[in-house]
Order: structure tokens, then C-alpha cells, then sequence
């Protein structure tokens, strides 16, 4: 057994430890949903940057910088940019709401403001893609352990699985809350070790100089070889704004000065992280040419370019980056099904223990649904690509426009919902390969958009 793997399985144990420990003090389901709404600015900066990096920001930040260069920054700086809106814009306003009505999920805020239909309908179009992202987090754990240990996908899959639903299952915002704090430290700790020493051991510029089929772009900030590549992830950010795992971990916050002060710190942070994983991919390119699989591009080049200690560092954090990813896209599917679906239209008169009850079981069979899915998917940015174009198109608007707009109505957030999803799949899969340039993601939030507005002048002009 090496080194790598013996970390690996430490640091796993050790997780899902603090974790368990942390669910002794979970009372009810206000602790398991909100962590009581007692996250103050450093515990708040420190989950939902651990929630930000996770197999998008590091397996598939990294696969990008490999094919495109320094241009993957934009996967997340997306993210960094959407983080700056929540921070300001939207999370003060959705706490407030949510402190005052007792919310827990953002379920809860869309009845609030347009009633059970638009709440139903949100909550089994974002259920059915988060169930994508965490199928893309558990990709990336796999392709961790598949370099290290020549562990199967499959086993990987399931291995990665166990361990997040474990201690989240155990106590919810509340566990996940001070484990993403141990996590954060070992992910940033691991990549501030790894970055330089790669970088110094591979002469980057020297190397890609004389490395065969470099593009002459690699190096360009602006660059982008079209949809999911540069700066056209943008398209993304808006799920950065209105993700429902962010926004409810915002619900968990002690005042609204701490969401901005927690979320906007973690924007900063997150956009300087966002030029590690493309150096690294850089690097990777420059020294292992012919790879072809982007999952492994990053554990490949750390467990090659680094001595054992200093490698099992970083690929613990990297693991370290899935994991806590993984507690809030299961915090996402916990909630939603427990509160949003059955509480309220299964069984409305479910008390807090049978809530709580639900909340875990649903956790489970979260974590078992995106095994399956992981399974079928190939690659990571492919199963994120999916989550963060169905929330953008789904929620942006109808939780934009129900803060911002007083006279929205349901009609507004359904015909936005609806024209967004529609032209997403129309352009995903019904257009012929001439306007395969068009990049379903922004066809999507257009039209959702324009629908949203749309509506709502057709209605102020007949009032």
C-alpha cells in the first residue's frame, strides 16, 4: 500500500470523525437544514469556498488548462464573479426573508413569493441536475484513487460516496459547516505546496516552448475554442448566484453583514485560486503530452512531478476538494425532497423528527442515485456542465425577479422557467451542426430572460 493511499484513508476516517462528532450537538431540523442560523463570516467564507472548489475547480479546471491553457481560469473565476452578487445583491436580501419567515430552503422563498406550483416544479428540475454535479464530484474522487491505487472507477465512485454521506447524513449544515473548515485548510495548504514546486520542477515556459502541438493561444487570458472553454464559461455564473445549496448556507448566517463579509472574502480567494488548477493542467501538458482523458490530467501530474510526501499533501486536497462539494450538492438534495416535496405535498403535518428523518434518508438516496449516474457519465465537466446550465435557466430569473420586482407573479417565474428549459434542450439537441456555435447555456438564460419580462409588461400594461 503507498503513501498516497495511506493518507487518502486517514484523512477519510478522520472526515467523517469530526463529523459524527459535530452531529451530537444537531437537536432538530433547524440545525440540520440552517446550522441554527449561527454561521458567523469565517465559518461562512470557509464552506461555501470549500462548496465552490470542488471537481469542477480542481479535476476540471485543471483538464481544461491541459487542452486550452491559461484561459481555463475563467471555470472559476465564473464562479467567483457569480459569488460577488451573492454577496451583495442577493444573499442580504434572501437571509432578511428568510431570518423573517423562517425558511429553510430556497424552495421555501419560491412559495413565499409565487405559491406551491412554481416551488414543485423548481424543486424536480434542480433535484434531477443536482444529481449530475454530485455525479461529476464522485468522477473526480474515483479518478483520484485510480491514479494512486489503480482502484476501478466503479469502486472509486462508491468509495467517495461513503464517505461524504456519512457525516453529512450524521448532521447536516451544521457537520458540514466545521468539517468544509478542516477541509479548506488541507485543500489550500496542499495547492499553495503544490503550485510552486511543480511549477520549479517543470520549467513551464521552457517546457511548452519545446513541447510538440502546443497551440499558439495557450498562454492568451481571452482566449476560447467555443462553448465550455475560456472566458465563454461565464455562462456559468449565474448558477453561482442563485444555487440553492449557496443561498440556504446563507440562510445559516448569524446577521446579513456576515454574508457579505463571509461570501464576499471567499470571491476574492476563489478568483486568486482560480490560476492553480490551469498552471497545474499547463504543467501537465508540458511534461506528460498524449493524455487524453482530462480526469486524470491533475492527479497524474501530482502523484509524477512531486516526492511522496509532498504529493500525498496535495492529492489529499484535492480529494478534500470533492468531498466538500459533494456535503453541499447533498445538502441541496436533503433539502429539498425532505422539506420541498414532502413535508409539503406528502405529509404537511410531518414533525421536526420525522423531517429530520427524511432529511437523512434523502441524503442516502442522493448519494446512491449519483453512483449510478457517475457511472454512466465520462467525464466531470461533462456531468457539471449539465447542473449549472439547468440552474441558471431555472432560477435566475424567477429569484432575481421575485426580489427585485414586486409585481412578479407566478406566470412570470413559469413562463421563465419553461422558455429557458426549452431552448436549452432545443439547442442542446435539436439544431443542425451549422449553429453548433450557439452555446445552449446562453440560448437558455435569453430566453428565460425575455420570457420573464415579457410577461410581466404584458401584465402592468392590462392592469
Amino acid at each position: 500500500m503507498n503513501l498516497q493511499l495511506v493518507l487518502l484513508i486517514v484523512y477519510s476516517v478522520a472526515l467523517v470523525a469530526i463529523g459524527m462528532w459535530i452531529a451530537r450537538f444537531v437537536r432538530g431540523s433547524a440545525d440540520f437544514f440552517v446550522a441554527g442560523r449561527s454561521l458567523g463570516a469565517p465559518l461562512l467564507f470557509s464552506t461555501v469556498l470549500a462548496a465552490n472548489i470542488g471537481a469542477g475547480a480542481t479535476i476540471g479546471a485543471a483538464g481544461r488548462g491541459y487542452f486550452d491553457g491559461i484561459s481555463a481560469w475563467w471555470w472559476n473565476g465564473s464562479a467567483a464573479i457569480g459569488s460577488v452578487f451573492l454577496a451583495f445583491f442577493i444573499g442580504p436580501r434572501v437571509w432578511r426573508i428568510a431570518k423573517e419567515h423562517n425558511l429553510y430552503t430556497t424552495g421555501d422563498l419560491l412559495e413565499l413569493r409565487y405559491g406551491a406550483l412554481v416551488r414543485g416544479v423548481v424543486t424536480l428540475l434542480i433535484w434531477l441536475g443536482t444529481l449530475s454535479n454530485l455525479a461529476g464530484q464522485l468522477i473526480a474522487g474515483a479518478s483520484v484513487l485510480a491514479v494512486v491505487a489503480g482502484v476501478p472507477q466503479w469502486e472509486g465512485t462508491i468509495i467517495s460516496a461513503v464517505v461524504v454521506t456519512s457525516y453529512f447524513m450524521a448532521g447536516g449544515l451544521l457537520s458540514s459547516a466545521w468539517v468544509n473548515a478542516v477541509q479548506l485548510i488541507v485543500l489550500l495548504a496542499g495547492f499553495a505546496v503544490a503550485v510552486p514546486m511543480v511549477l520549479s520542477r517543470t520549467d513551464l515556459a521552457a517546457s511548452l516552448i519545446s513541447a510538440p502541438d502546443v497551440p499558439a493561444t495557450f498562454t492568451q487570458f481571452f482566449h476560447s475554442a467555443g462553448p465550455l472553454s475560456g472566458w465563454t464559461l461565464l455562462v456559468f455564473a449565474p448558477a453561482f448566484v442563485v444555487s440553492p445549496g449557496l443561498m440556504q448556507k446563507a440562510y445559516g448566517a448569524a446577521s446579513a453583514c456576515a454574508v457579505r463579509i463571509g461570501i464576499g472574502l471567499q470571491a476574492i480567494v476563489l478568483a486568486l485560486f482560480a490560476f492553480a488548477p490551469p498552471l497545474l493542467g499547463m504543467a501537465a501538458r508540458a511534461t506528460h503530452p498524449g493524455l487524453t482523458n482530462p480526469n486524470i490530467v491533475l492527479p497524474t501530474v501530482l502523484v509524477e512531478q512531486l516526492p511522496p510526501w509532498f504529493g500525498a499533501l496535495a492529492l489529499a486536497a484535492v480529494f478534500s476538494a470533492e468531498v466538500s462539494t459533494c456535503d453541499a450538492i447533498l445538502f441541496m438534495l436533503a433539502t429539498s425532497l425532505s422539506q420541498d416535496l414532502y413535508k409539503r405535498f406528502l405529509q404537511p403535518d410531518a414533525d421536526d423528527r420525522e423531517l429530520l428523518l427524511i432529511a437523512r434518508l434523502a441524503s442516502l438516496a442522493g448519494g446512491t442515485g449519483a453512483v449510478v449516474l457517475a457511472l454512466l457519465l465520462e467525464t466531470v465537466q461533462s456531468a457539471l456542465a449539465i447542473f449549472y446550465s439547468l440552474l441558471g435557466v431555472s432560477l435566475l430569473m424567477p429569484v432575481v425577479g421575485g426580489l427585485y420586482l414586486r409585481g412578479a407573479s407566478s406566470r412570470e417565474a413559469l413562463a421563465s422557467i419553461a422558455a429557458g428549459n426549452l431552448t436549452l434542450l432545443i439547442v442542446r439537441f435539436g439544431l443542425p451542426r451549422p449553429f453548433a456555435w450557439i452555446d445552449p447555456t446562453v440560448a437558455g438564460l435569453v430566453a428565460s430572460t425575455a420570457a420573464f419580462l415579457i410577461v410581466f409588461a404584458a401584465r402592468r400594461d392590462r392592469m
